[in-house]
């Protein structure tokens, strides 16, 4: 776990309003992760800085118990070409408490780490949170993935 300083960016990508009540966020966001992989939306998303893939948490109406917008997709140059049915979304310069994890994504890696995570003292700002996909990343059952946790 280490403190790091995430400058602004902006992201395209497609999203789903969930919450984490009764295992809905992790039905939900496998389902925009299928439709994301299904129907080739990295390559739709223009102005691409890269190919890495962001699963970025975002307009909590509260703490992380309470209802949020999930969005996947890629940090792009600008918002002003988003596609019909994606969303772009900016987010501030800002301190996150990053934390990375390798393991197999299909066998709940993320879902055991958030949990992880929620249990942490961290005085969390509730902003933005994400999860980075390194580009290179071929295999989904050997995967690092790091978290980045926005934090007062």
């Amino acid at each position: 776990m280490q403190n790091v300083t995430i400058e602004p960016f902006h992201i395209i990508g497609i999203a789903i309003r969930t919450t984490n009540e009764n295992n809905q966020a992790a039905e939900e966001i496998a389902g925009l992760w299928g439709r994301f992989l299904n129907d080739n939306i990295l390559e739709a998303i223009p102005n691409k800085v890269d190919n890495t893939v962001y699963s970025l948490y975002t307009d909590y109406e509260g703490n992380h118990t309470q209802p949020y917008t999930a969005i996947l997709g890629c940090s792009v140059i600008s918002l002003d070409d988003i596609p019909q049915g994606m969303v772009g979304k900016s987010i501030d310069r800002g301190n996150y408490v990053k934390i990375s994890a390798k393991g197999d994504l299909t066998k709940g890696l993320i879902v055991r780490e958030w949990t992880k995570i929620w249990q942490l003292e961290l005085n969390r700002a509730f902003t933005a949170d994400f999860e980075v996909f390194d580009k290179n990343e071929k295999n989904p059952m050997d995967a690092r993935v790091d978290f980045l946790v926005a934090v007062n």
